[in-house]
């Protein structure tokens, strides 16, 4: 198998790689560093990684990467529960870390490994590269919706294919310099946001934390690229009015990305009119990594996610397994996709691994979604929160909410389904108002979505909050709600 990372070996060595703040490695530097490490653990059968967004987590990773070890990344902000499932679960032999992170019971358990990211080792030539192409390369744990985490091996192809997919669908190249502001325990930021720059050898700019400030900052002084999840666009939807050097940045920009959760369609209205710049969304998730894109050379069409990238077969189906064919923009389906970018298992769980496949081995992934003629897709949400049936129709709640996002006294909106003896489900619609002393009447709303979608798509129940919960990615937690 080629190398996941050949700038390493071939780019310029006073190459910039990556920078997380004031620090910043070249590509020779990074290539002692990681070698270094690498060497260090090329006997581990398995490591954990305390991924802060740090430097040393970057170095920690492709070391692992090189030294063909599987890597687990944690989230810091995880509670000692669910670390300590996740370390039972993977059983890594140590965990890699920055030298001042205090570590929190029962991460300090683990023999550990202080990262050094001035060290010097030898080339790494990359240990993998003999390694099965299926070889696993991470294990990443789900959010754990539906009980403790699992943990999704993804396999080096899956890397390597992802990448190159969308080097293809967005004119990736090593030429591009890229920042945001994203965790690196996700696939988002880990493997998006680092490896992704890092194989095509240009270079990342992580802002540790995500400010506008910081975005325009290093869009003005070199970045082309941006990528970001809806909070953070968001913010930018709201600054952007009254900020023209981040009007300025943006503009310049070659690419602006937003994933893990749906963009609503007013934050992307807000920064095209400030601008003239458009946001493009792409669709993936822990055990698939990317699926969908906009093109860079396709229409930016708000609330859509592209087209199936290169090499990723994707199919809607209904709830009998059939599968839809209709191309109209309205018939919901589940998503199911089939290609090199999927994870080969959930570790420890042969039965969760053989519930997520069908017979023919395409992956359920639970999202539904509707097909535009063009073969866009259009994700109107999960199956298990985000569908309602309603009055002999299936519903998806992404659209309400979008719907709902266009009226000035809407300032954010989750929608659920409630039982209903005579619908079987209603739509219920959750507000934080714009302006919380005057919020929008159930009539006002309900009409408002009947006049955009359809009368059968409007809410019949409307609760009025301070804040919506929302966890470490910026998605809305609707169990909570549901519950609450």
């Amino acid at each position: 198998m080629t190398p996941l990372f050949p700038a390493l070996t071939d780019a310029p060595a006073d190459r910039p790689a990556v920078r997380f703040g004031e620090r910043s490695l070249t590509y020779g530097e990074l290539a002692a560093a990681a070698g270094a490490t690498a060497g260090r653990i090329r006997d581990a059968r398995r490591v954990a990684v305390w991924a802060t967004p740090t430097m040393e987590t970057a170095v920690a990773v492709v070391a692992a990467l090189l030294a063909g070890v599987p890597a687990v990344p944690l989230n810091p902000k995880s509670g000692e529960k669910e670390l300590g499932h996740i370390l039972s679960d993977s059983a890594p032999g140590l965990v890699l870390t920055a030298p001042d992170d205090q570590l929190p019971a029962p991460v300090r358990d683990l023999p550990r490994l202080d990262v050094d990211v001035h060290g010097t080792g030898p080339a790494p030539a990359d240990a993998a590269d003999a390694a099965d192409e299926s070889a696993p390369a991470l294990i990443v744990y789900t959010s754990g919706t539906t009980g403790p985490p699992k943990g999704a091996v993804i396999p080096r192809r899956a890397i390597a294919s992802t990448l190159d997919a969308l080097a293809d669908a967005w004119q990736w190249t090593g030429d591009d310099v890229l920042v945001h502001g994203l965790p690196l325990f996700h696939v988002h930021g880990l493997v998006l946001g680092t490896l992704g720059p890092l194989r095509r050898g240009g270079s990342l700019r992580h802002l540790g934390r995500f400010t506008t400030q910081g975005v325009a900052r290093e869009l003005n002084s070199g970045a082309t690229m941006l990528f970001g999840v809806p909070t953070m666009y968001h913010r930018i939807a709201e600054a952007v009015t009254g900020d023209p050097e981040l009007v300025k940045a943006l503009t310049g920009a070659r690419l602006l990305v937003s994933g893990s959760a749906a963009l609503p369609v007013h934050d992307h209205g807000r920064i095209a009119t400030a601008t003239g710049r458009r946001v493009i969304e792409r669709y993936g998730m822990t055990e698939t990594l990317m699926n969908t894109s906009v093109r860079a050379d396709g229409e930016a069409r708000p609330g859509t996610v592209g087209v199936p990238l290169p090499g990723v077969e994707l199919r809607l189906v209904e709830d009998d397994g059939s599968e839809v064919t209709a191309y109209d923009g309205e018939t919901v389906g589940e998503i199911q996709v089939r290609g090199p970018n999927l994870f080969t298992e959930y570790l420890n769980r042969p039965d969760a691994t053989t519930a997520a496949f069908t017979a023919d081995g395409w992956f359920r992934t639970g999202d539904m979604a509707v097909r535009d003629l063009d073969g866009y897709v259009r994700i109107v949400g999960r199956k298990a929160t985000d569908l309602i049936k309603s009055g002999g129709y299936k519903i998806g709640a992404g659209e309400i909410e979008n719907a709902l996002l266009e009226h000035p006294g809407v300032r954010e909106a989750a929608v659920t389904g409630e039982p209903d003896a005579d619908l079987g489900e209603r739509i219920v619609a959750w507000i934080v108002p714009a302006d919380p002393g005057s919020p929008p009447a159930l009539e006002e709303l309900a009409d408002h979505v009947a006049q955009r979608l359809a009368p059968h798509k409007r809410p019949r129940v409307v609760h009025h909050l301070d804040a919506l919960p929302r966890n470490d990615m910026g998605k809305i937690m609707k169990r909570a709600l549901a519950h609450g």
